[in-house]
């Protein structure tokens, strides 16, 4: 049974790599993704290239990869919790660096295209355990309307699995190692988020929801 770990690591990375909001996207308006303002293939952009209906349909489909992920790994080996973690872990990278979306790069170099891990990373959690979707998805989008920013949301939703699982193993819930999930997804979205907290820090991300409403009434 041991050699079914890198299947089931390989597995989750193939998985995660597959680039719905592309394949969503070219469906519904012809446009490539790639194409459209920053580029990746997560819901926020699908809803900039094709609408709200695109970037919902693209953040569900993205966040069941990591959640099957986690289910394929807890059904084969229950006890390798590890494995459960890793797995979720593989297909965000999986997501933010398709093997799909190989291209060429500048000067000869290839390079792989995706999104920024947020849907996947909650995909993660919920597969851990379930119930984590009543409270990431809510807290997320409280972050995402009033904070105003997708970059600070996303890196958010990490931290709140991270205090989830914490939580939980204070009192005896799920394992310890659980815990370190949120943990390791925070560095792998901190990683694809970098052009993001670069324009945090200079003062010109984009904002959304309530804040970006009132800047713009704000606005002679």
């Amino acid at each position: 049974m041991i050699f079914l770990i890198p299947l089931i690591i390989l597995v989750s990375y193939l998985v995660g790599s597959i680039p719905f909001g592309l394949v969503i996207v070219k469906l519904k308006t012809g446009k490539d993704i790639r194409q459209v303002e920053s580029g990746r293939t997560g819901g926020t952009n699908a809803m900039r290239a094709a609408g709200w209906g695109a970037g919902i349909l693209t953040a569900i489909l993205d966040t069941s990869k990591a959640t099957v992920c986690v289910w394929l790994a807890r059904w084969v080996f229950p006890d390798y919790y590890w494995l459960h973690i890793l797995a979720p872990t593989v297909a965000i990278i999986g997501h933010n660096y398709s093997i799909f979306l190989l291209e060429r790069a500048e000067k000869g170099w290839v390079r792989l295209r995706g999104g920024a891990g947020g849907a996947p990373s909650v995909g993660g959690s919920i597969g851990l355990w379930f119930p984590s979707l009543f409270f990431i998805v809510p807290l997320g989008g409280l972050l995402l309307y009033f904070v105003g920013y997708a970059s600070v949301a996303t890196m958010g939703t990490a931290v709140i699995s991270f205090l989830i699982f914490l939580y939980r193993a204070w009192i005896g819930a799920s394992p310890w190692e659980y815990v370190f999930y949120g943990i390791i997804a925070e560095i792998v979205l901190i990683w694809a988020l970098r052009p993001n907290i670069k324009r945090l820090l200079n003062g010109n991300e984009r904002l959304v929801g309530w804040r970006a409403r009132r800047k713009k009434t704000s606005q002679p």
